[in-house]
């Protein structure tokens, strides 16, 4: 009776602890390459993931205690995926970048306090969103490939490791793939030495940046990442936890998130908001029969991430000595699940075929017009298609 008892305690706090493991580890290859594809340094890098942990594991220890809920907050992992290729566009423009994160930061709290912008957002066709999503998802998910041809005796034992873990721990698929990257890239360090790491501090430290505001970041990289934080973060986030029976503290959240990325923005945090993997862990049954209890698994989750940031300076400089291509091989495989289903929801709908298609091409294609990237004018095309044919 004892035992029951204890651990029905303690399923809540495994829960979130497993959520947070599974969201930080699946995930922060995409983040770093987003950041350095923008401009960040190794450092900067380092300090944008330490600022995205503790600013969203203090948020959700707040939303948790506070409205006693398992809301869970994360980084924006399809944001990150969308700096990622906008490598070409915005390379060594870091300062604006972060003015980008800044202003992104002020339109999610906008966004809580002013209902009609959430209403217009809400607005943009959802398989418009995705199609941008998938193309600009799609050069990504091709790294593994591209990997594996130009160093497959590296990439082979990744692939196989998540495969093989596809099939019995689908849960752990990803942890597992770097788990065993890392052992490839010790491999490499033991073999060729690690001349690559180039200064990099292990120790997790901030490192301020002071924005700059250019029009042509705002909005090609602002706009976009918000509009992406918002429908495929943001949006799932809620009905997640409404699948579950909790109804979402939306202006509370928005509040927090967008004070959050306001603040860390400086430090190198690009966009924090609600969580979907994550909440599905912390509100679902693994964190216990009692639907009542369950808001102990984000306190759980929150504390985690704080503990996991720790981190930030050890894993920037594990990605700054791997071979080229490897880390982002893994964070290609972390991508295919969200870039299928974004494919699915852009191409659906047949009346929306010919617009998504040309927002997905647009997207893929990466085209840049004065200086503003492929996201933006995806949006752009795709919305102008949908009117025209829409009329006809």
């Amino acid at each position: 009776m004892t035992s029951t008892s204890a651990s029905t305690r303690s399923e809540p706090i495994i829960a979130g602890v497993v959520a947070s493991l599974v969201g930080f580890t699946s995930s922060f290859v995409v983040v770093i390459a987003g950041l350095r594809a923008v401009g960040a340094t190794p450092t900067q890098s380092a300090s944008g993931l330490l600022a995205l942990s503790v600013t969203f594991g203090l948020g959700m220890l707040f939303l948790s205690l506070r409205t006693r809920r398992p809301v869970t907050l994360a980084w924006s992992t399809p944001g990150a995926a969308l700096l990622a290729s906008m490598a070409n566009s915005y390379e060594g423009a870091w300062p604006a970048a972060v003015g980008a994160f800044l202003v992104v930061g002020l339109l999610i709290l906008a966004t809580g306090l002013v209902p009609a912008l959430g209403e217009r957002i809400g607005r943009i066709p959802t398989p418009i969103a995705q199609a941008m999503l998938a193309g600009v998802l799609l050069t990504l998910c091709l790294a593994p490939m591209a990997s594996l041809a130009a160093q497959p005796w590296s990439t082979l034992p990744i692939l196989v490791a998540w495969v093989v873990a596809m099939r019995w721990l689908t849960r752990w698929a990803l942890p597992l793939a770097l788990v065993t990257a890392f052992i490839v890239i010790g491999v490499h360090l033991a073999v060729d030495g690690h001349e690559g790491r180039g200064g990099q501090t292990w120790w997790p430290q901030l490192s301020w940046t002071t924005p700059t505001f250019d029009v042509a970041a705002v909005v090609g990289i602002a706009i976009p990442l918000y509009i992406v934080t918002m429908a495929s973060q943001n949006v799932p986030g809620v009905a997640v936890l409404k699948s579950f029976g909790y109804e979402t503290p939306w202006r509370s959240a928005m509040f927090v998130t967008g004070a959050g990325t306001v603040v860390g923005a400086p430090f190198g945090a690009h966009a924090t908001n609600l969580a979907a993997l994550s909440a599905a862990l912390a509100a679902g049954p693994e964190a216990g029969d009692d639907p009542s209890r369950r808001w102990i698994a984000g306190v759980s989750a929150g504390a985690t991430y704080l503990v996991l940031a720790v981190l930030s300076g050890v894993l920037v400089a594990i990605a700054s000595i791997a071979p080229d291509g490897l880390l982002e091989a893994v964070a290609g495989l972390a991508l295919l699940a969200t870039f299928g289903s974004a494919v699915v929801g852009a191409f659906e709908k047949e009346e929306f075929r010919i617009p998504a298609a040309l927002t997905f091409v647009t997207a893929a294609a990466g085209v840049t017009f004065a200086g503003i990237g492929g996201a933006f004018w995806a949006l752009v095309v795709g919305l102008s298609a949908y009117g025209v044919l829409k009329r006809r």
